[in-house]
């Protein structure tokens, strides 16, 4: 038993078993597969038709070298564009459309604003085009289905010339505020570097001459009043020794009780000149220092015209008869003269000691600013610091806000990145909606479905044997001969009608499916 089964499981699909059924169930496979697809077919011609219009927009890069002007919008394309799309598929965008062109205005329909809107979206389609090298965005696709041709072509226009236009004021906003928020920027660097610099200045005014840029100038002034000192204080260490001579002078020609000097006119005359030449060289001292030719000339000739007096009086002592003629009046008078050059040395001596004084005060002050030169050294350096960042900081927003104005002007004459209509949106001439050959192929393929199942439901439900092995499987004891159908010539004609009858069936409907999808492929 198990082994009969098998050989019916194997025969099940026979090809003479299959034209069997095909025989017997045409009629249930044909009709089916013929009304399915007069149903799909004919629905598409009583859908109402609509129209696609589309034109395709170029995304051109900058046509100036990014070398020469560097663009200051770096925001992705695709986000820039998804951004563009929301705000021109704005409800208030929207409905300025609908309004203006007119649109779902149709006879028998009553929709709200938020209807339109959302039937609007639907119709509106947007397509990416990537470049297959980079995978970058080279291209967009815009297309609009209407029920009539002309209303798609309008409504592609306008939402092209929206893109566009929407693009550059985009592009062009954003390059302006990246500018104004540079300029702002930059002023406030500006008022940065203008406080750093005020700091400074303030600072270099208050330690004005103790500055680290002012330390050799210092150091050689320094050495300066260092030498000035030590010749005021050779020059009163002198005075002083001329104070000593001249108190001495003074005190030989004092008159005495038993003997009263004799003095020389000529004596008298050497000594008022060394007194105006001690003034002089008094004078020349207060302004010069010991190695200033006049200073030392002068003093050769004091020396020598000393040498003279000296040389004078001494023969006067020799000769005390020839000085007698003088005695009186001349020795008052040699007298008046040292004392008078005894207030002069000791004006000078003054002058000296206050010379002296002063120059020590100023050595002082000096050293003073040297020995402060690193604290203030250091505080300049802290406040050149903060004032050499202020001005970096400065100079490369500078930098950035030319270059961002130069950017700026470049949105400005549409020389950036910018969407160009390839093409014009075109006029569509056949409906893009219903695609009346997809209909047909598809109600075909439905009706092949239909068919088939309905053919095998009448098949699985007739309990009828048509098969003679079937039946032979069905009988309990074997058979022992087979009498042959007989038919008569009646049976035979109907048969045969029946056969042209089916093939004629079958012939119709392929005709009628041919020509349907002829119809569909020449007026869709």
């Amino acid at each position: 038993m198990p082994e009969l089964a098998d050989e019916q499981n194997s025969e099940l699909f026979d090809v003479s078993r299959a034209l069997d059924i095909a025989r017997r169930r045409h009629m249930h496979f044909l009709l089916p597969l013929f009304l399915v697809w007069v149903l799909v077919w004919g629905s598409s011609w009583l859908i109402h038709p609509r129209y696609k219009s589309s034109t395709l927009i170029l995304v051109e890069q900058p046509t100036m070298p990014s070398n020469y002007v560097q663009s200051n919008i770096s925001d992705d394309l695709q986000d820039r564009l998804q951004s563009i799309t929301q705000q021109i598929l704005s409800r208030t965008r929207l409905l300025m459309i609908i309004n203006d062109l007119k649109l779902y205005q149709e006879k028998g329909t009553n929709l709200s604003e938020d209807d339109k809107v959302e039937r609007m979206r639907k119709d509106i389609n947007i397509e990416l085009v990537r470049d297959s090298r980079n995978n970058e965005i080279s291209a967009f696709r815009i297309s609009y289905l209407a029920a009539d041709p002309n209303v798609a072509k309008s409504v592609t226009t306008h939402l092209t010339d929206l893109f566009i236009s929407e693009n550059l004021r985009v592009r062009q906003t954003e390059s302006e505020t990246t500018t104004e928020f540079i300029e702002k920027q930059l002023a406030d660097a500006q008022q940065h570097l203008s406080e750093q610099e005020a700091k400074v200045q303030a600072f270099q005014s208050v330690h004005q001459g103790s500055l680290p840029t002012q330390q050799g100038s210092n150091l050689q002034i320094l050495s300066g009043l260092q030498s000035q000192l030590q010749n005021e204080q050779d020059a009163l260490n002198t005075a002083k020794q001329q104070r000593v001579f001249l108190q001495a002078e003074i005190d030989q020609n004092k008159p005495t009780k038993s003997v009263q000097a004799a003095a020389d006119p000529a004596v008298v005359a050497i000594n008022q000149d060394l007194t105006r030449m001690r003034a002089q060289l008094t004078d020349l001292r207060s302004r010069y220092t010991e190695l200033y030719p006049d200073v030392q000339r002068l003093k050769e000739q004091i020396a020598q015209t000393e040498r003279q007096r000296d040389e004078l009086i001494a023969r006067n002592r020799a000769n005390p008869k020839q000085a007698d003629d003088g005695s009186g009046a001349g020795g008052n008078t040699l007298l008046a003269q040292l004392q008078g050059q005894l207030k002069a040395n000791e004006l000078e001596i003054g002058n000296r000691e206050r010379s002296i004084t002063d120059l020590e005060g100023r050595i002082g002050e000096y050293q003073g600013r040297l020995n402060g030169a690193p604290s203030t050294e250091q505080q300049l350096a802290e406040l050149t610091r903060g004032y050499d960042q202020s001005k970096a900081n400065y100079d490369d927003l500078l930098k950035k806000k030319n270059e961002s104005a130069m950017a700026t002007s470049m949105e400005r004459m549409q020389q950036g990145e910018r969407f160009t209509m390839l093409d014009a949106p075109s006029l569509p001439v056949r409906p893009d909606y219903p695609n009346r050959l997809k209909f047909c192929g598809i109600g075909l393929a439905l009706g092949l479905a239909v068919g088939v199942a309905v053919a095998g439901t009448f098949e699985w439900l007739d309990d009828r044997v048509y098969d003679e092995k079937e039946l032979k499987a069905l009988l309990p004891v074997a058979v022992i001969a087979e009498i042959p159908e007989v038919t008569s010539p009646a049976d035979e004609a109907i048969g045969k009608r029946k056969t042209v009858l089916r093939w004629v069936a079958t012939g119709a409907m392929c005709a009628v499916i041919l020509a349907g999808a002829a119809v569909s492929f020449l007026y869709a």
